[in-house]
């Protein structure tokens, strides 16, 4: 009898210093609700982090928020049919608050997150390292085209989906100067957007076998000189550092990666003011980006060798391998 029909999901919760499986009983699915099977999901650098120390998170809790999944179930009302392959948001919002009507919604005042939440809550099948995930009515979700495989479309719901938010804040790209920095997943894929809509891109690591693979999506490696939009992935103190002085005046530097505590970055406000540079930020995404995502993906499945990005999907019941660094950008895991 498969664990669905015994009313449980196995899942992997998060003690706070390791991984403890559980069978977690399926809830009855109120309004709007779906019940989604995780077909795979994963491992994004911030449950590196989680589990590394170096990123607080509740404990216990179910982590996992990159994946692609099946619907299985619905409550009533709920918006998405059952049999619907698909990827989800990570963050539901109120859309009343003064941050979502401004357009903010992934910072709602009471924003819920995919693989956030505690386990002792209201909420306990809420990450994607399990078996099933219990999607309550305001996240955002998108139909995966079936030319994707799961192992490419599961990044998208949080890798993919914020690099196109990123690279929508770089502006306009046809014939720009990009520097990317930091070549993991979400900046390969920016790479390729930016690749895409015309900019010529210069890949930047302090590996050189990730900056090689980015010139398989589209980049040149950087030769150091002047740049019209820098996007930095890396979270480098650093690296940042060294980006700012490069800008051409009118430059914009979009920031993506310093998602954990670290060193404070000097900027001249000097430099700013007389070469009209524009520093902002980005984290996480709005629904169109995910939209956006999937798209990109769709149009460029035959064109880039997103699979080769991901290792070979393990178990469940192996996650905590997964859950260490390895030489691909992303791990997966096929519960």
């Amino acid at each position: 009898m498969d664990s669905i029909s015994r009313g449980v999901s196995r899942t992997a919760v998060w003690t706070g210093e390791s991984i403890a499986m559980q069978d977690v009983p399926i809830p009855d699915l109120g309004q709007g609700e779906m019940l989604v099977r995780i077909r795979c999901t994963t491992v994004c650098g911030s449950d590196l982090h989680t589990v590394l120390g170096r990123r607080s998170s509740p404990a216990p809790s179910v982590l996992g928020h990159e994946a692609v999944g099946e619907v299985v179930a619905t409550g009533p009302h709920a918006a998405t049919e059952v049999g619907r392959r698909l990827v989800w948001s990570v963050t539901s919002s109120c859309h009343e608050c003064d941050r979502c009507r401004s357009g903010r919604t992934a910072k709602c005042r009471t924003v819920t997150k995919v693989g956030h939440e505690p386990f002792t809550g209201p909420w306990p099948l809420s990450g994607t390292y399990s078996q099933y995930i219990v999607l309550p009515p305001g996240f955002a979700t998108v139909p995966v085209p079936s030319v994707l495989p799961d192992v490419v479309a599961a990044p998208a719901s949080c890798a993919t989906a914020t690099a196109a938010a990123v690279v929508e804040a770089a502006g306009e790209l046809a014939g720009r100067r990009v520097l990317v920095c930091g070549m993991g997943m979400l900046g390969i894929a920016a790479t390729a957007m930016c690749a895409e809509a015309g900019a010529e891109v210069r890949a930047l690591d302090i590996d050189p076998e990730r900056t090689a693979r980015a010139e398989r999506f589209g980049a040149v490696a950087d030769d150091g000189g002047p740049v019209d939009i820098a996007l930095d992935f890396s979270g480098s103190a650093e690296a940042i550092s060294s980006l700012v002085p490069r800008l051409d005046v009118g430059g914009r530097l979009v920031l993506a990666g310093s998602v954990s505590p670290g060193p404070a970055v000097s900027i001249d406000p000097e430099s700013i003011v007389r070469r009209w540079l524009t520093v902002s930020g980005v984290h996480n995404y709005e629904p169109r980006h995910l939209q956006s995502a999937v798209d990109f993906l769709e149009r460029t499945v035959a064109i880039y060798p997103w699979d080769e990005l991901v290792a070979q999907p393990v178990s469940l019941d192996e996650l905590e391998e997964a859950l260490r660094p390895g030489s691909a950008l992303r791990a997966a895991v096929v519960p």
